[in-house]
């Protein structure tokens, strides 16, 4: 590996976010940077599907200048998408932030804290179009560049948006070496991962079973 500055990466947590929204770009950019896991105190966020992650730094304490901020998405994200702690720490460092980037119902939070006003962006299909009520442009792809602001579709696509953002950051000889180590070389067992290939059927399904755990998890 390249002999380089270490990044400075704030990752967000709060209580019901998706694990692998986060672990997906997490791994990615592990070995090149300090990644600070960041939430109200350092107690533990209990994600979406129950596995407990230790924040390693506070709003407080989190650095004042990141190279990356992160926010992801998760069944959590109705509770505190509103929260004025959280958008207030989103703005202040999105302020000064190399690059503002999400992966899933993330860009809802960065679009909450007025980060994504005339930019574009995605994130789950689920809630893409929700994008426009913050002044975004919603686009369906897996990874969105848009000047500083980088976004990433829904859970998986979060490693793919990592490689993307390494390369940029490391070149493209880390993100290929990265891409290795990791042994990310996707070959899914079925063609039912968007909307498109899915079919309306699976679609209805799919949107009920999300809603009645969101339900579940917040109510």
């Amino acid at each position: 590996m390249k002999d380089e500055r270490r990044l400075e990466i704030g990752m967000l947590l709060y209580p019901g976010l998706t694990l692998l929204d986060l672990i997906g770009p997490q791994t990615v950019f592990s070995w090149y940077a300090n990644i600070h896991l960041v939430w109200k105190t350092r107690d533990l966020v209990l994600s979406d599907s129950g596995i407990a992650i230790q924040p390693s730094a506070t709003f407080e304490t989190c650095p004042r200048e990141l190279d990356i901020l992160f926010v992801p998405g998760g069944m959590g994200q109705q509770a505190w998408g509103g929260d004025q702690d959280v958008l207030a720490f989103l703005a202040d460092r999105g302020s000064r932030a190399e690059y503002v980037t999400s992966v899933c119902g993330g860009s809802i939070f960065l679009g909450a804290a007025g980060l994504l006003q005339g930019y574009k962006a995605t994130c789950h299909w689920s809630a893409r179009e929700a994008l426009r009520t913050f002044g975004a442009e919603p686009v369906e792809a897996r990874v969105v560049v848009d000047r500083n602001r980088i976004t990433g579709g829904g859970v998986t696509a979060g490693i793919d948006f990592g490689l993307v953002l390494l390369a940029k950051l490391r070149g493209d000889e880390a993100a290929k070496l990265t891409q290795l180590a990791m042994e990310y070389a996707p070959e899914p067992p079925f063609d039912a991962g968007s909307p498109r290939t899915a079919g309306p059927a699976l679609v209805e399904q799919a949107m009920s079973l999300m809603a009645a755990e969101m339900e579940r998890q917040t109510g």
